[in-house]
């Protein structure tokens, strides 16, 4: 920092006076309160019977020996029956926060696939997250399907995380931000989303059984606020509890996580539903749970006679199943699935919904490096396309979250296994193939295409060509983690290789996650493109040839080696769950990730402690023409700046606001963020309201802000600020 600006402002009287500053900018679908009324009214009607109706489902799927699935279920993720007499609804509940998934095809339709969830992440625009939410939404409302399973908003707390695709970012305030805004529009078509996994869900690696060890203050600052502040914006109707342990209790057994947390302290009236095969117990219910979900995964059906006989000869049982039952059905009045039913066989505009699709990929899309090789020349005379599937299709992730359309993947490429998961399990690529994109949009040119199988083969084509693009993937499944941050596939020294014989190389990355890059020095662009969605194939050349200005920034940081990890080594990794529902291992009671290594310094704010240097930092991110940041300040809780395009084209710039330092102690936080798009020359002033929770510790049962100067930092990332701010506020403790 070059210079210091000193603003001796005193703390307003009415600033920062509520817990949260940061409400939904557009007003919620629901009304809890109300619904709750109604819940109440319709509880005191239920019979015995009646009350273990609502409070487990099944997973309608022909994989369980037994399992009769009734005629009115649609095959999907879940289940669970209604009650006529009271003019209750069934529950038809399908996967998950990237559209209505695509259970390998045993329902013989298709769904719009949306962009990984550090794809949308990487657009820092909550704008595009309603309208990507509100279409997936209207999909699964389409099908007859009345709960997504949405709401994907753990914290990246490992890179190696297999379902870190299906996240969104390492910041509360991001990730919070970004996911209520998706939950508001799911929800905007009276169908019930989940946020999930609740909570510290981080890696899949023993993900039954691992023990998270972490301070409740640096879990209330971190992963706890991303869902609290998602809970607030997106008011969805359910939490989907974790797998993993939490000091020493099953995340869908939590006491700590379920009641103390969610339900007391943050006053939510929703229902929690179990992870499927999540449940330890009836003794879950006192705990906090109110759903036991595909229960045939479980040991046993817990919250069927085993609570209803609890329930007759315990009053704590009776009491708690009553609330359970208030529960669910406020989730389902707030939505309106009993007065506007979701019906199956509603006509889907699947052209327009890929238009969603394809603008989020776009919005997502990342410049990494640019040594003026991009935009490409649409007079360009010869282009050879490398590796990747990209004459096939781009890639998707897998597991529960995988979509497709009604023709399937465009490609499969087995990952091994013959159980009833494995088709989850393989890596497939949507039908939106790159090479016919970079075709299209380069007529005149001569293109050609090599596999990349045989790096002799790509290099010779590499050689014969103006410009080189090396399409290279690195493929995630829910399940297992990754190993390390390689490329595999040999595909790290296919690009050296192309680098080499042609120094106009473009590398275009579809990576569930942060990756290495030891070849960077060596190319003349990198594009991180995620797992593009539906459309990826048209999105990416449209930021290849320019027609799209990229614009995203990166939701995590790409470590520049394991070692600048808070746990180089994955907890557990010399024990992988072997599949979906794999059997306990020896040693899995000694399974433990120790969260209190970085606390809630979680991803940039553990770099920005260490004074480590990342390959890329959070919010970082290239574009086609310059911007300026400029004329800061900072009032009580509100700060303003100006955005300005310096260059020669239009664009879009994230303003990034930091605190960098609170009373007198180094400290990184992102306090504020908003996309904008500006022609040539243009400028626009940003207005930003900054949650006090982010600047403040958690302590002794509340939060806490000390007295002093208090200096924030507009950033082009985390890691490159301009001059500081500087603000003094008064010490203040409150309650959430």
């Amino acid at each position: 920092m070059t210079r210091r600006t000193h603003l001796a402002i005193a703390l307003a009287a009415t600033a920062l006076t509520v817990p949260t500053l940061l409400r939904a900018q557009q007003a919620p679908a629901i009304d809890m309160a109300s619904a709750e009324i109604r819940a109440t009214a319709t509880v005191k009607q239920m019979t015995a019977d009646e009350k273990v109706v609502l409070t487990h489902g099944m997973m309608p799927l022909p994989f369980f020996p037994g399992t009769v699935i009734p005629a009115e279920a649609i095959l999907g993720a879940g289940y669970i029956h209604g009650i006529p007499r009271l003019g209750v609804p069934a529950l038809t509940e399908t996967d998950a926060s990237l559209g209505v998934s695509w259970v390998g095809g045993i329902r013989k339709d298709g769904a719009t696939a949306l962009p990984s969830g550090l794809s949308q992440a990487a657009s820092w625009n909550t704008d595009l997250l309603y309208r990507g939410g509100a279409m997936i939404g209207s999909e699964a409302r389409a099908k007859g399907f009345n709960v997504l399973l949405a709401g994907g908003v753990n914290l990246m707390r490992d890179p190696r995380n297999g379902r870190t695709f299906e996240y969104l970012a390492e910041d509360p305030l991001l990730s919070g931000m970004l996911v209520g805004a998706a939950i508001r529009g799911v929800q905007s078509n009276h169908i019930i989303s989940t946020i999930k996994h609740f909570a510290l869900n981080g890696q899949e690696t023993g993900r039954k059984y691992v023990d998270v060890k972490i301070d409740e203050g640096a879990a209330r600052e971190s992963d706890l606020l991303a869902f609290q502040i998602g809970i607030e914006q997106g008011h969805p109707g359910s939490v989907m509890c974790s797998y993993n342990r939490v000091h020493g209790e099953q995340g869908c057994a939590s006491d700590w996580l379920l009641n103390k947390v969610l339900k007391q302290s943050w006053g939510w009236k929703g229902f929690v539903m179990s992870d499927w095969g999540a449940v330890p117990g009836v003794q879950a219910a006192l705990n906090g749970l109110d759903q036991q979900s595909g229960a045939q995964m479980d040991p046993a059906l817990f919250f069927g006679d085993v609570l209803k006989a609890k329930a007759a000869s315990d009053p704590a049982y009776a009491a708690r199943l009553d609330d359970m039952n208030k529960r669910v059905l406020t989730a389902i009045y707030a939505a309106g699935i009993d007065r506007t039913p979701a019906t199956p066989g509603t006509a889907i505009d699947f052209a327009k919904n890929a238009g969603v699709a394809e603008e989020t990929a776009k919005q997502g899309i990342v410049l990494l490096k640019n040594n003026g090789a991009l935009p490409l020349a649409k007079s360009a005379r010869s282009i050879a396309v490398i590796g990747g599937y990209a004459d096939t299709g781009v890639l998707a992730g897998s597991g529960s979250s995988l979509v497709h359309s009604v023709d399937g993947p465009a490609a499969t490429r087995s990952s091994g296994g013959d159980g009833a998961f494995a088709a989850l399990m393989s890596q497939s690529y949507h039908r939106s193939a790159p090479l016919k994109a970079i075709k299209a949009a380069a007529p005149a040119a001569t293109v050609t295409f090599r596999d990349g199988r045989y790096i002799a083969d790509a290099v010779e084509k590499a050689k014969q060509a103006e410009v080189a693009i090396v399409f290279a993937n690195e493929w995630r499944t829910e399940g297992l983690d990754q190993p390390d941050l390689s490329l595999p596939d040999g595909q790290d020294a296919l690009i050296a290789a192309v680098a080499a014989a042609n120094p106009n190389t473009i590398v275009v990355l579809q990576t569930g996650g942060p990756v290495m890059m030891p070849w960077l020095d060596k190319v003349a662009a990198v594009v991180e493109a995620w797992y593009p969605g539906a459309r990826g194939g048209e999105a990416i050349a449209s930021v290849l040839f320019g027609d799209t200005n990229p614009g995203g920034r990166l939701p995590v940081t790409f470590p520049a080696s394991l070692e600048q990890l808070p746990r180089p080594r994955l907890d557990g990794s010399d024990w992988v769950e072997p599949n979906f529902a794999g059997d306990p291992a020896p040693g899995k009671d000694q399974l433990h990730a120790d969260y209190d290594i970085e606390g809630s310094d979680v991803g940039y704010r553990w770099f920005a402690r260490k004074g480590a240097k990342p390959l890329f930092p959070f919010g970082f991110g290239l574009s086609y023409t310059s911007f300026s940041h400029n004329g800061l300040k900072v009032a009580g809780n509100t700060a303003q700046f100006t955005l300005s395009n310096t260059g020669k084209v239009k664009g879009d710039d994230v303003g990034q606001l930091y605190l960098v330092s609170r009373a007198g102690q180094p400290k990184r936080r992102l306090v504020g963020f908003k996309r904008v798009t500006l022609v040539p020359g243009g400028s626009q002033k940003v207005s930003l309201t900054i949650d006090p929770r982010i600047l403040a510790d958690w302590k002794d049962g509340g939060w806490s802000l000390p007295a002093g100067e208090y200096a924030f930092a507009l950033g082009s990332d985390a890691e490159n600020l301009g001059p500081a701010v500087t603000v003094k506020w008064a010490a203040r403790a409150w309650k959430d």
